[in-house]
């Protein structure tokens, strides 16, 4: 008799243990509550914890370059003959390896494939292909595509957003998304073929003003029931209205949505809660980012 309860408690303690490794990843989430703080000079942080349309994180991140003296730069890469120019890492990885002080995903990518958290690529070290144009300090190493629009930053800190995936010669980092949001302060009609356009989803993206000096960066999670569970395209664009950019284009989002800092006592700090192989809080090895540094005088 006593084996067997003892085998029971047993087995019953071994099946508790993934809703217990669950639950603590649940309870590492940032918190559903509003938070507005200076990150750095120029740079200041918003929360907002949205009950409607239904339950919504927002991480808006706003940047002033010129004031702030901030400088951009995008994960370097080379052009290889199979389209895997880039080494996939995570965005705290990135941080680490590169020091700026803040980090958010980029080009949408593949290969990819998401099946178990054990079965899934790119890993950390894998090759990938960065979809759309990518440029890092001058060098072009994924060409523009059709139908994938730029993020373009010139050589004196100047962002632009164009529709045509393009880049002007002056550009020194750029990155490539699957939708210009909003232009001339105006939304656009997003084609129907755009990546993810009606569902609810994760979401990356960057809005600026008519001087290409201020920037918007804008993170929501998604998958997440009662804490947080994406928007669309549309509601994404409505947000940047609401904020008054000039133009806003969208990044790969879903899983690979991340934003991070860099903190001198605790190192890399994820500010919202990705969920990759359906484990919220996983960071998903990405393609490449976009990282802000703060020059020095």
């Amino acid at each position: 008799m006593f084996d067997w309860v003892k085998t029971s408690i047993v087995g019953v303690a071994i099946l508790a243990l993934p809703l217990v490794f669950y639950g603590n990843l649940l309870r590492h989430r940032p918190p559903r509550t509003n938070l507005q703080k200076s990150l750095f000079p120029g740079i200041t942080y918003d929360r907002q914890a949205l009950d409607t349309p239904r339950p919504i994180v927002l991480h808006i991140v706003t940047l002033n370059l010129e004031e702030a003296k901030i400088r951009v730069g995008v994960t370097p890469g080379n052009p290889t003959s199979d389209r895997t120019e880039i080494t996939a890492r995570t965005t705290t990885e990135f941080l680490r390896e590169f020091n700026p002080i803040l980090a958010i995903n980029a080009n949408f990518f593949f290969p990819f494939r998401e099946n178990t958290p054990w079965d899934y690529y790119p890993k950390s070290g894998d090759r990938a292909n960065a979809v759309g144009l990518a440029i890092s300090d001058s060098k072009t190493y994924s060409s523009a595509e059709k139908r994938w629009s730029a993020l373009c930053f010139s050589n004196r800190q100047r962002a632009q957003i164009r529709s045509d995936g393009t880049c002007p010669p002056d550009t020194l980092n750029a990155v490539a998304g699957s939708a210009v949001l909003v232009a001339n302060g105006q939304p656009t009609q997003l084609p129907r073929n755009t990546p993810n356009n009606d569902g609810l989803y994760s979401r990356t993206a960057v809005g600026i003003d008519e001087t290409g000096t201020k920037l918007w960066i804008v993170a929501i999670d998604d998958k997440q029931a009662f804490y947080s569970e994406g928007v669309t395209l549309k509601e994404l664009t409505d947000l940047f209205l609401k904020l008054g950019v000039d133009a806003a284009i969208n990044l790969d989002g879903g899983g690979s949505t991340t934003l991070a800092i860099a903190d001198e006592q605790k190192g890399a700090i994820v500010l919202n809660s990705p969920i990759h192989t359906k484990l919220p809080g996983r960071e998903r090895p990405v393609a490449n980012h976009i990282g802000f540094w703060v020059e020095n005088e």
